[in-house]
């Protein structure tokens, strides 16, 4: 399995930035994928969740309305969509895969929201 982050970056209070993730090493049309973050000091947190169609998603009530996660099962890459970027949501964003029982996460890519 690997999976790796790109897209993250500094940007501006009110900025946008699309994260994307490409897997390999699994059948990725076959699993749900899941972005989550770390804020410095901060505990790990789920961001959202995409079924392995893309039809469902879920998202925790405090990340509800800024993000939208997608993916392309043609290219084996899920997306993170951020818009209207708080201060409050600079980290490192992971994308992860629970299978069969275990946790995959990528290295990460850095989002800095700052002016």
């Amino acid at each position: 399995v690997q999976l790796v982050e790109s897209g993250g970056g500094l940007v501006q209070p009110g900025g946008s930035l699309r994260l994307s993730c490409a897997a390999s090493g699994f059948t990725f049309s076959s699993v749900a994928m899941s972005w989550y973050r770390q804020p410095p000091g901060k505990e790990r947190e789920l961001v959202a969740v995409i079924g392995s169609t893309g039809s469902i998603t879920q998202y925790p009530d405090s990340m509800k309305g800024r993000f939208t996660i997608s993916r392309d099962n043609a290219k084996n890459t899920v997306y993170l969509q951020m818009n209207s970027l708080k201060s409050e949501d600079t980290g490192v964003y992971y994308c992860n895969l629970k299978r069969f029982g275990l946790n995959y996460w990528g290295k990460g890519t850095l989002v800095t929201v700052s002016s």
